[in-house]
């Protein structure tokens, strides 16, 4: 209630034209605190009136600045370093809520208020606050920038279309905005179109990376589970083709050693005969050498067995030579798989 009082008390006593608070009011003969020429019922007073101070109105107004003028605008409605300045605030600059292209200036809500209530600016423009007029003024003629200019392709104002661009291709901006605009919501939907059309072309694309992710990755399983098959067998095949080769080696070695066997005791028996010729050969004893000798075979082949020889039924050249071969072929056929997923690809 307080702060509603002391709105209601400010807005009586502030002017109705700067809308600030009056400074040093006086009084004329109509009763409103102006000059001899009223702004507010237009009366004129000829001659000039003596204009009386009314202390009374001074000092209400001089306890409303101490009182209720910083709870009548809140901090918030002060412009703050990125807003726009309203150009006619005194003191500490309220933020400019809409701008003016007709009396080039920006306002805040209070001082907006005349270009909503009095009639003398009913054909004014108003638009969102501008910072910065540089770019909504002609530099030429500093006045608003309200026509467009198809020859040149910029935007110019009135006085422009009678000098520098007189003759030339020209419409109101808001004409040539409304083209723009057409112009751009075809463009709009052409860009929607196409939006749409990239939008699916990304889908499928994603449906064929999902569908390739899955092919190779269940590719990738059952190839796991080939190779893992392939080198159970052929660890298979290894076991049972050293069994064979350590099968025959046993074989062999078996048979060898019954001929070294039967080679040392022949070999034996044929020193124990050289060394009883040897000592045969040395007796003086005639007869005694003729009836020993008679005992002993004519020949040292005698009585022995025929050459033996070691013959095993392979010597594993060909072993090697298929287990070489069966490389080969695995290593073709995995260059092959290699070059055929390269191809793929």
């Amino acid at each position: 209630m307080a702060e509603a009082s002391v709105l209601l008390d400010q807005n009586q006593f502030s002017c109705p034209i700067c809308l600030d608070l009056l400074k040093d009011p006086v009084t004329i003969p109509c009763g409103h605190s102006y000059f001899y020429s009223c702004p507010q019922c237009k009366q004129t007073f000829t001659p000039r009136p003596v204009l009386g101070r009314n202390t009374i109105l001074a000092e209400v107004v001089r306890n409303l600045k101490k009182t209720g003028l910083q709870a009548a605008t809140p901090a918030d409605h002060y412009a703050g370093p990125e807003d726009v300045e309203c150009d006619f605030c005194t003191g500490r600059k309220r933020k400019a809520v809409k701008s003016c292209l007709v009396c080039l200036a920006s306002y805040c809500e209070t001082h907006l208020q005349p270009h909503y209530e009095s009639p003398a600016f009913k054909k004014h423009k108003l638009t969102d606050a501008i910072g910065s007029w540089q770019d909504k003024v002609c530099s030429l003629h500093d006045r608003p920038l309200e026509v467009y200019c198809r020859t040149d392709q910029q935007c110019i104002c009135y006085l422009c279309t009678m000098d520098e661009h007189r003759g030339h291709d020209t419409v109101s901006a808001v004409a040539q905005r409304a083209e723009k605009q057409k112009q751009m919501s075809e463009t709009q939907r052409e860009f929607q179109q196409r939006i749409q059309m990239r939008e699916k072309e990304l889908q499928e694309l994603r449906e064929a990376m999902g569908s390739f992710t899955r092919s190779a990755q269940s590719t990738v399983e059952d190839s796991e589970r080939i190779f893992t098959e392939m080198i159970r067998s052929i660890e298979r095949r290894r076991s049972e083709v050293i069994q064979l080769i350590r099968d025959q080696e046993k074989a062999a070695v078996s048979q060898a050693e019954g001929h070294m066997e039967r080679l040392e005791q022949e070999i034996d028996e044929l020193k124990r005969r050289q060394s009883e010729l040897e000592q045969l050969s040395h007796t003086e004893d005639h007869i005694h050498f003729l009836q020993r000798l008679q005992g002993f075979s004519v020949t040292a082949e005698a009585g022995f067995a025929p050459r033996i020889s070691f013959c095993p039924r392979s010597d594993f050249e060909n072993v090697r030579k298929v287990v070489s071969e069966l490389k080969d072929q695995l290593e073709n056929v995995c260059e092959n798989i290699t070059a055929e997923i390269h191809h793929t690809g």
